[in-house]
């Protein structure tokens, strides 16, 4: 048994989610797919995937197994490239993961363009609102708003994202703008639960910050109802900088409290820690964080 053409296959199994699917993928008659992945199962002694006619799972073996696969063939491919001496030169798939509105906005271009400038690199692109693991989802970058917690995982700054507070100037006419956080006790609000609870929300104060009660009249789970209520002159709400710029360039909302904003949020790509790094991730965090980085300063300054 080729081992190394059954681990390209296993991966490619494991990323494809079905038999078929890798075997397009990798260009193989679905019967040798099969024999591969057999193969490799009777070598390392366990099952590594449980296989239905409409279902194929990962077993627990396989899972760690899949981690060694991924990193032996990233190694051997940037050692081959090294020996080369085409190290420079990015290729094969990248696997990125960003928050889905931000992504849409301000990582789907840098892609585009990244595809563009390297024509044998492809990318796929996961946009989903939460903590996604890179190894255990077998990404290689991920787009990270928020604190980082501490972990084996390489990050690099490219800003700042605000909480900003915000409602329609209809609503506004109606019930006056608050001029202080502690105002907001006599105002219809829509919390959106990411970010803050329903009952209090927090703001800087002088020496800390400050938890000032509120009166949710709705509570959502996605930025865009939280918008779309308040642009409707519902109350007032607060959602991330990026997600309300558009409707306050319309004039549909108005920035309120922006004195009282919190500390931002910062944004990270963030990569896995290889002992031979890959040329595409490389090539990739060189090319995203200064685009990023311009982008972030750009909406920051359009917003406020």
């Amino acid at each position: 048994m080729d081992r190394l053409a059954a681990m390209r296959v296993f991966t490619a199994v494991a990323d494809a989610g079905s038999l078929s699917a890798a075997g397009r993928r990798l260009n193989m008659p679905l019967a040798t797919v099969s024999r591969h992945l057999a193969a490799l199962e009777d070598e390392v002694g366990v099952r590594l995937m449980t296989r239905t006619t409409r279902h194929l799972a990962l077993t627990e073996p396989g899972r760690h197994y899949l981690e060694s696969c991924r990193r032996i063939l990233a190694e051997l491919e940037a050692a081959d490239l090294a020996l080369a001496g085409q190290h420079l030169e990015p290729r094969g798939e990248i696997a990125i993961t960003a928050p889905a509105m931000f992504g849409r906005l301000h990582v789907v271009p840098i892609v585009v363009a990244f595809l563009e400038a390297f024509p044998q690199v492809t990318a796929r692109l996961l946009l989903v609102d939460r903590v996604v693991d890179l190894i255990e989802e077998g990404l290689d970058v991920s787009v990270r708003i928020g604190v980082l917690p501490d972990s084996s995982l390489m990050a690099t700054r490219v800003g700042g994202i605000r909480l900003v507070t915000c409602a329609s100037p209809a609503y506004l006419a109606k019930h006056g703008a608050p001029a202080t956080p502690l105002e907001l006790a006599g105002h219809d609000c829509i919390s959106f639960g990411a970010f803050s609870p329903a009952e209090r929300w927090v703001y800087a104060g002088p020496t800390k910050s400050r938890r000032v009660s509120v009166h949710s009249r709705l509570i959502v789970n996605t930025a865009d109802a939280a918008i779309g209520a308040a642009r409707a002159g519902l109350g007032v709400t607060r959602v991330l900088s990026y997600q309300a710029e558009s409707s306050v360039a319309e004039g549909a909302l108005r920035l309120i409290l922006e004195n009282f904003e919190p500390e931002a949020f910062p944004v990270s790509l963030l990569h896995r820690e290889d002992r031979l790094p890959q040329a595409k991730v490389q090539r990739f965090i060189a090319f995203a964080a200064p685009r990023l980085r311009a982008a972030l300063k750009a909406q920051s300054g359009r917003s406020g």
